[in-house]
């Protein structure tokens, strides 16, 4: 028999550690050494970096927040599903530092995607584990429908690992374009809340 649990615990330790990992991120953002304008335009790229993998970050915590105002209960299933994702999450900072790190060298920028690649498999699979629990009248798989952009998203990451070991500026381009996509507006599951007033939280 499967039980149901509150979703509150699962929502405050996501929390916390979109916290510390968007932390972690800016203790990554060393000073410059001098005192001038030169100094600061090298640290373009490392800011640059850090403002790309802080947009996913806030992407994914934007999209919880959202997903679980239509969950209101949780399975073990559910709650491993999110630990899983938030294990991958806690690897942006390190692949960040590294690409950083080794300029437009193809392995980190590859490697850097590839952990971009597991957060959307992990989020997909705590999708398909809350589907599941909800059952065969779920509000989150009515809300996101046939969810065309989240089957694309692996796709893309895959073709931005390719392109670093071509051109590291189009994996960068892959990256970019994907989280320009999806830091626009969803309306899927405020139009769900709409329809489902009691569950709005």
């Amino acid at each position: 028999m499967t039980t149901n649990i509150g979703s509150e615990r699962l929502i405050a330790l996501t929390d916390g550690v979109i916290a510390v990992i968007i932390t972690i991120m800016v203790l990554e953002l060393k000073p410059p050494h001098d005192a001038d304008l030169a100094s600061l335009r090298e640290l373009g790229p490392t800011f640059l970096s850090f403002v790309l993998s802080f947009v996913y970050v806030a992407i994914y915590w934007n999209n919880h927040h959202h997903f679980f105002r239509l969950v209101p209960h949780v399975t073990g299933a559910v709650m491993w599903a999110n630990l899983n994702l938030l294990f991958w999450l806690s690897l942006i900072p390190f692949t960040t530092a590294w690409m950083d790190e080794h300029g437009s060298a193809p392995v980190p920028v590859a490697v850097y995607g590839a952990v971009l690649l597991l957060c959307a498999l992990s989020w997909y699979l705590m999708q398909a584990a809350i589907v599941r629990a909800q059952g065969p009248g779920s509000p989150l798989r009515r809300a996101i429908g046939r969810d065309l952009k989240g089957k694309t998203t692996p796709f893309v990451y895959l073709l931005g690992m390719a392109c670093a070991f071509v051109a590291p500026v189009l994996a960068y381009g892959c990256y970019a374009a994907l989280a320009l996509w999806w830091v626009l507006p969803d309306r899927r599951v405020e139009t769900a809340l709409s329809r489902s007033p009691g569950r709005e939280g």
